[in-house]
């Protein structure tokens, strides 16, 4: 009987441990990929979403702000509901890198099924491949046009390129 208790005391703090780490709450949307619960910015694990100043060229070849259409829809979607994370760890910032979700839909598939983001195999290990793939298949978000992939807009930006200069590209995706 005591070493019952015991096992079920420590299956009950071991599990605290563990849940220590998750966040549930109102989240704001600081950009596409990127949220905020109780003060801490949390970055969607294995998703990289057009930055807040990229351009992309939807069907008609005119652009479009294309980091911020996937922060509004983003928004839209979560509709004030609460958002529930599981951190998986820091990113090179300092921010959490977490799995997040809403009423049981994890939020990095939803926007790459959307077409909103790419899957990010670099940290995805192609998790979210799949929902890409229909996603581009179905010609839904950044699929209806063109766009320059997230990490290599960033990229650019770094090496002092101004943003409508890094969001069109001879290698864009058509």
């Amino acid at each position: 009987m005591i070493k019952r208790r015991t096992l079920v005391l420590m299956l009950l703090l071991l599990s605290g441990i563990a849940r220590a780490d998750d966040m549930a709450g109102q989240a704001s949307v600081i950009d596409g990929d990127t949220l905020e619960i109780h003060g801490t910015r949390i970055r969607l694990w294995g998703v990289d979403a057009p930055e807040s100043s990229q351009l992309c060229r939807g069907e008609d070849s005119s652009q479009y702000r294309c980091g911020a259409k996937t922060a509004t829809e983003l928004d839209a979607f979560i509709a004030r509901r609460p958002v529930n994370c599981s951190h998986v760890n820091l990113d090179p910032y300092g921010r959490v890198v977490a799995t997040c979700s809403v009423g049981g839909t994890d939020l990095g598939e939803w926007l790459v099924r959307k077409g909103l983001a790419l899957d990010w195999p670099q940290y995805s290990k192609r998790q979210y491949d799949g929902a890409q793939r229909a996603a581009e298949h179905a010609g839904r978000g950044l699929w209806k046009g063109s766009y320059v992939e997230p990490w290599l807009y960033r990229a650019c930006i770094r090496a002092n390129g101004k943003p409508s200069d890094c969001s069109d590209d001879a290698n864009a995706h058509p």
